[in-house]
């Protein structure tokens, strides 16, 4: 089978990767690793904690699970660590051997061959690209997209793992004006992209049902989620234009971003998105796409 170009037999597509239905994905935020600012020498706490968030998004109906070094902040702009690359590629093999679901990595920054590589060696099925294809002025300095060496490096390392871009991502806003629907086409049309993500302006702040709308219309077959902000209360609008989300503040113990996931918010919105249910949500469906 050849997908944009490249051949290998074990890569599923997104859908087929999650399942049928509205897709919820959870994120494991890890404890600082090896080199962060907060790192505080205990490795097998940062392990403990990946692999029992992990149990606790499969147990609660999570379709899904991506790891990310989130407590290494502040982040950089290009190629993380070597003790980074190691410390995640533990906790990676971890949340995948406590959680017998799709596991993926998102290597703050934006070290999408870091992320690959771990992927490779740790089992994982997916990556999160934060700027996959074009450029972003963010906290860090200007990021720019590697999609020529990411595609290339994973037919080289010939992994199976599907690679997820952020449009016009979080904490970081564009150089010039961009037009959000002409950015998401060529994310996947040039940059090969397996699936897109939509998010807010913010961790934790939701991503605009516009937003979704306007990428659903432009590009109706292509695998699309909501990249922050959603729970309970704004899921079913949301999915109305997702195939679903990568939830990760609203799972957290009282919403906290850093406190542990709390099974029953997971098992909650779980619930909303096994039984989304489109002709009952005021508005949908949308209208149609214009020509």
């Amino acid at each position: 089978m050849s997908i944009n170009g490249w051949n290998r037999t074990a890569w599923k597509a997104p859908r087929d990767l999650f399942g049928g239905g509205k897709i919820l994905i959870g994120v494991v935020h890890l404890l600082p690793l090896p080199g962060a600012p907060l790192w505080d020498g205990d490795l097998a706490r940062v392990l403990q904690r990946a692999a029992s968030e992990a149990r606790a998004l499969h147990q609660g109906g999570a379709h899904g699970v991506i790891v990310e070094n989130f407590g290494d902040a502040p982040f950089r702009a290009g190629p993380v660590a070597p003790e980074t690359v190691a410390g995640m590629t533990l906790a990676v093999k971890a949340a995948a051997e406590a959680a017998p679901l799709p596991v993926g990595v998102n290597m703050l920054r934006n070290d999408a061959q870091a992320a690959l590589a771990v992927a490779a060696v740790a089992g994982a099925a997916f990556i999160r690209v934060n700027v996959h294809y074009g450029v972003m002025a963010a906290d860090e300095g200007v990021i720019e997209g590697q999609a020529y060496e990411t595609v290339r490096q994973r037919r080289y390392l010939n992994a199976p793992v599907s690679l997820l871009a952020d449009v016009l991502v979080k904490h970081a806003a564009p150089l010039g004006p961009q037009d959000l629907l002409l950015t998401a086409q060529e994310t996947v049309r040039r940059g090969r992209a397996d699936g897109l993500i939509i998010s807010g302006p913010a961790t934790g702040r939701p991503t605009a049902n516009s937003d979704l709308s306007v990428v659903r219309r432009g590009l109706p077959g292509e695998f699309l989620l909501a990249g922050s902000g959603v729970d309970a209360a704004n899921a079913a609008y949301a999915l109305q234009n997702a195939d679903g989300a990568i939830v990760g503040t609203s799972l957290k113990r009282d919403g906290v971003i850093t406190n542990p996931i709390d099974p029953e918010r997971v098992r909650r919105l779980a619930e909303i998105f096994r039984n989304w249910d489109a002709p009952r949500i005021p508005g949908f469906p949308p209208a149609p796409a214009h020509p």
